[in-house]
C-alpha cells in the first residue's frame, strides 16, 4: 500500500516538474534571418511619460534618433549641477520597441559637448552592448542596429571610461522590449529611475555642485533620487490617478554603486516581473532592484491619497531624495481602509518630551547674521528635511493629529515666534486655528542659526506676519 502512495506522489511531482519546464521553455525564438515588415521612428518620452503601447502585431524596423547633452540644470532647491544626458533629462529617454523588432539606433553627440561618449544598451546582444559602435567625439554621430532578441525591461548607460563617472553624472535610461502579443492593458504606465549623485558639497548645500570622485569611489552618496532631481516626481510634480484605476511601473536603478529596495508607501505590488524579465512574483511589499537593473511593477489603487515611492534603505528617502509620489483621487473606500478612527493620548508612566539630536556641537565665535533671502532659501531646505514629515508640504499638517503652520493663530501668538517650541518641545493640548490637538512635538538639538532658518521660513512662506528673526533672537531665548 505504502509502495503504491510513494509511486503516486512520486508520479505528481515529476509531473508537475515537467509542467514546469514545459511552460518556462514555452517562449517565443527569434530567428534573426527572419525579415520585418515596415519601419517606424521611434517615440522617446521624458521620465515619468512612457511611450504609447505598440499595436503592430509585426515585427518592424524601428529608427531610434538619440542625442548626448552635458547641462546645468537642477538637482535640489538652490543646487545646481552638470549632467551628463540622454536627451537632455535624467534619466534618459525611454525607449520602447517589440521582441523581434530590428532597432536602427543613432547617437548623437553635441557638438557643444566637451566630452566623448557611448552606449551601452543591455538589450542589445554584441560587444560592449553597442559601446564600442557608438564610441563618438562632440559634434559626431555614429548607427549600428541590433535585433531585439529577448524580451524584457533593460537598463542602457555611458560606457565610456571612467565607465563610473559616467553614470554618476547621469547617464541612464530604460529601454523595453515588449513581447510581441504586448502586456495586458492597463490605465496608466509610468517611467521611474532612481541614481545616485556624489558632491563636492553635502546634501543640500546651495550654489553649483561638481562631481566628487573619492566619494563615488566610496561609495557615500549625498543625494539618491528617483527621476535625476529632488522632488522631481512628487509633490506639483507627482504623477496623477484615479480611484480604481490600474499602474503599471517602469522601474529602473542607474546606480552606479547602491542596490534600491523599491516599495510604494500604501501600496502591494500585485505584480512584479523580476529584474525585468520573465518571472512573475505575486503580492510584494518591496522588490530588490540591483544597480544596472529594473522590475516592472503592477498595482491597482484602491484607496485615495499619496503613494510615496521610495527606497526602503529609508533614509535615503527622506533625507537624501529617494521619494517620487502618485496622487490617488477619488472617494474614499472605508470597506478596505477607514483612516483614523480614533485618537487619545497615551501617556504611560515617566513619559516625557523626547529630545531630536541633530547638531553635535553648539555655535562658536560670533555670529555672522545671514539676510532674509538666504535664511529663506536656507530654511526652505531645513524644513523640507526636519519638518514636512509631520508638517506637510506648504504647511498644511495632518488633520487631527498635527497642527498646520500655515496662518497659525497659536504661532502668531506666541511672543518667542516658536523658538521655544523647537528648543523645548511642546506637549498637551492646544487649539490652533479653532481645531484642538493633542500630540507630542519632541525638542531638537539644532544650532541658533537653523532654528533662526526654520522659523524666518515658516513665518514668511506660511503667511505667519513675516519678518526676519536671527540666530542672535534664537540665543537669547535659548539662555533664559
Amino acid at each position: 500500500m505504502k509502495s503504491k502512495t510513494y509511486l503516486a506522489v512520486a508520479t505528481l511531482f515529476f509531473a508537475l516538474i515537467l509542467n514546469s519546464c514545459t511552460t518556462s521553455t514555452e517562449r517565443r525564438i527569434i530567428d534573426p534571418s527572419e525579415d520585418v515588415k515596415g519601419q517606424v521612428r521611434a517615440v522617446l518620452t521624458d521620465a515619468p511619460e512612457v511611450p504609447p503601447r505598440i499595436t503592430n502585431k509585426s515585427n518592424t524596423k524601428v529608427i531610434v534618433e538619440l542625442e548626448i547633452i552635458e547641462k546645468q540644470m537642477r538637482l535640489s532647491d538652490g543646487v545646481d549641477y552638470t549632467f551628463w544626458t540622454f536627451g537632455g533629462k535624467v534619466p534618459g529617454k525611454f525607449i520602447r520597441v517589440r521582441h523581434g523588432d530590428l532597432v536602427e539606433f543613432h547617437l548623437h553627440n553635441h557638438p557643444d559637448n566637451m566630452l566623448p561618449h557611448n552606449i551601452d544598451l543591455h538589450a542589445v546582444t554584441g560587444p560592449g552592448g553597442g559601446a564600442e559602435a557608438s564610441l563618438i567625439a562632440p559634434g559626431k554621430s555614429a548607427q549600428f542596429s541590433f535585433r531585439a532578441l529577448n524580451p524584457g525591461l533593460y537598463v542602457y548607460h555611458c560606457a565610456t571610461a571612467p565607465v563610473g563617472m559616467h553614470i554618476a553624472n547621469g547617464m541612464y535610461g530604460l529601454i523595453l522590449v515588449e513581447p510581441l502579443e504586448g502586456f495586458t492593458p492597463v490605465d496608466h504606465e509610468f517611467y521611474v529611475m532612481q541614481g545616485e549623485f556624489y558632491t563636492s558639497g553635502g546634501y543640500g548645500d546651495p550654489g553649483h555642485q561638481d562631481f566628487d570622485m573619492q566619494k563615488a569611489f566610496d561609495e557615500r552618496p549625498d543625494y539618491v533620487v528617483m527621476n535625476g532631481a529632488v522632488g522631481a516626481s512628487s509633490g506639483e510634480n507627482a504623477m496623477t490617478v484615479q480611484v480604481g484605476e490600474t499602474v503599471r511601473l517602469f522601474m529602473g536603478n542607474g546606480g552606479p554603486n547602491l542596490v534600491s529596495s523599491f516599495h510604494a508607501i500604501g501600496e502591494i505590488f500585485d505584480k512584479v516581473y523580476v529584474e525585468g524579465g520573465s518571472l512573475i512574483n505575486h503580492d510584494v511589499q518591496t522588490t530588490l532592484i540591483p544597480a544596472g537593473g529594473a522590475a516592472i511593477i503592477e498595482f491597482t489603487c484602491d484607496v485615495p491619497g499619496t503613494l510615496h515611492l521610495v527606497d526602503h534603505s529609508i533614509f535615503r528617502a527622506f533625507n537624501k531624495g529617494a521619494l517620487a509620489q502618485i496622487k490617488v483621487i477619488g472617494d474614499e473606500n472605508h470597506n478596505v481602509y477607514t483612516g483614523k478612527e480614533k485618537e487619545e493620548v497615551y501617556l504611560p508612566e515617566g513619559a516625557a518630551i523626547q529630545r531630536i539630536s541633530q547638531d553635535k556641537e553648539e555655535e562658536t565665535g560670533p555670529i555672522v547674521e545671514l539676510s532674509l533671502k538666504e535664511r529663506m532659501e536656507a530654511g526652505e531646505r531645513l524644513y523640507k528635511s526636519n519638518c514636512m514629515a509631520c508638517h506637510m508640504d506648504h504647511g498644511r499638517g495632518i488633520t487631527g493629529t498635527f497642527p498646520p503652520l500655515v496662518n497659525s493663530d497659536f504661532l502668531q501668538a506666541r511672543t518667542d515666534k516658536g523658538i521655544g517650541i523647537i528648543l523645548h518641545g511642546l506637549r498637551g493640548e492646544i487649539t490652533v486655528n479653532g481645531t484642538k490637538y493633542n500630540n507630542i512635538m519632541p525638542a531638537v538639538s539644532m544650532s541658533d542659526d537653523k532654528v533662526a532658518s526654520i522659523l524666518t521660513y515658516i513665518h514668511n512662506e506660511f503667511d505667519n506676519g513675516g519678518g526676519l528673526i536671527n540666530a542672535a533672537d534664537v540665543k537669547a531665548w535659548r539662555e533664559k
